[in-house]
């Protein structure tokens, strides 16, 4: 079956491209010890814009998104964020992008295999249609589909649950660690039993949060910590003006507080973060993409004794000194993952949110027409909208709710 859709080729002119392509549809398996299934036909309806996106197109310019490609295929059709119609079910439904040969495709271990739908191994979202999986076809809650159409301020919402869920998993594993982090030393200070400490170092850990980097998955890590541990002191930090929109509405969303990364060094901005955390952060989050992260929170001791670092960051890597490290027994885990009741969640959650509010309209035929051309100049380039979406079939969107 051929559709029209954008795919990914290893060109350094031609990295993008918009045109028919020849849809494949292999059985795939959603986890270890279930059967490999061949997919059910699906029409994307609504697809977010994700940075991979752009990630991808820089390296299919260099000639190095060959990984990436079905097996067979010298391609990929990208898009992994949206709602699409299942016409075999007459309903919308959100895809599970992670399956494979896997005990749990988001933490696959060497004997393992995985595929993303849109990301590796098989074709995404960016096209008239698809297959998936009907295993990974997540249910979207009622009242959202009036005559047959979804209301578009719910799809926009909904080309967010698998950053959404990422985050999710985030906050999961941050309460873990500072659980086991410090549960002995808040024991002995809370004189409680080392199970009741457990549940206490849980939300202390985050008494004081830097979120460094104020992108979606900053704004939404914020809010989730928010909701979780009301008590908790958090700062965002960016480059972002303080009266902007996305600035105050991220604030707004997670009840924190903004510093603007505008010093004349590093120095002074390790400083400003400490005076308006009150102390040294007892958890870092580092979600810049810049060496900025590591420098901050070790060179410039933002990150306090025992206190957790979560390298949430892709890119940069990450250096500090083996001495005040050791002694100041800091914790750094990095780990980009979730699970597919992360994502149930995160679709339950986003129905009931304002994220539709952060999510502009690309025109498809204007992004067909010249894709490399929206990505540059419209998409991820300095001015555009926090996320930006577009509308793949307007058959299944009513723009008026």
């Amino acid at each position: 079956m051929k559709a029209y859709g954008t795919y990914f080729q290893n060109d350094p002119e031609r990295p993008l491209v918009y045109g028919e392509v020849e849809l494949i549809n292999p059985p795939r398996q959603r986890l270890r010890g279930e059967p490999a299934k061949e997919g059910v036909l699906v029409h994307p309806v609504m697809v977010g814009f994700c940075g991979t996106d752009n990630e991808f197109m820089h390296m299919s310019q260099q000639g190095l998104l060959g990984p990436k490609f079905p097996v067979g295929m010298d391609r990929l059709i990208n898009g992994h964020e949206g709602v699409v119609w299942v016409p075999s079910q007459k309903r919308f439904a959100i895809v599970l992008i992670r399956g494979g040969d896997s005990i749990d495709p988001t933490r696959y271990t060497e004997d393992e295999t995985y595929f993303e739908y849109g990301c590796g191994q098989a074709d995404g979202l960016f096209c008239d249609s698809m297959y998936v999986n009907p295993d990974m076809l997540l249910d979207i809650p009622d009242g959202h589909v009036q005559d047959g159409k979804l209301a578009l301020s719910f799809a926009k919402r909904m080309v967010f649950p698998d950053p959404f869920a990422c985050m999710l998993f985030q906050l999961e594993r941050m309460e873990d660690l500072g659980s086991a982090h410090w549960f002995r030393q808040t024991a002995r200070r809370h004189h409680v039993s080392l199970e009741e400490a457990r549940e206490i170092a849980a939300d202390e850990i985050f008494q004081r949060t830097v979120v460094f980097g104020l992108g979606t998955t900053g704004m939404f890590i914020g809010d989730i910590i928010r909701r979780k541990h009301p008590g908790a002191k958090l700062i965002f930090v960016g480059l972002d003006e303080p009266e902007s929109f996305k600035v105050r509405f991220a604030c707004q969303q997670a009840g924190a507080e903004y510093l603007k990364n505008d010093f004349a060094s590093e120095a002074e901005l390790a400083a400003a973060i400490i005076e308006r955390l009150g102390g040294r952060a007892t958890m870092f989050i580092a979600a810049s993409g810049t060496n900025a992260d590591h420098r901050i929170a070790f060179e410039h001791e933002v990150l306090g004794c025992n206190g957790i670092y979560n390298s949430f960051s892709l890119g940069p890597k990450v250096t500090y000194d083996t001495m005040p490290f050791g002694f100041e027994n800091h914790l750094i885990f990095g780990s980009i993952n979730f699970r597919q009741d992360h994502m149930e969640q995160a679709i339950q959650m986003l129905a009931r949110s304002r994220y539709d509010e952060i999510v502009g309209l690309i025109d498809r035929e204007e992004f067909a027409a010249d894709p490399i051309g929206a990505y540059r100049n419209k998409i991820f380039c300095p001015g555009a909208p926090l996320k930006t979406a577009v509308i793949w079939n307007k058959d299944y969107i009513d723009t008026t709710r």
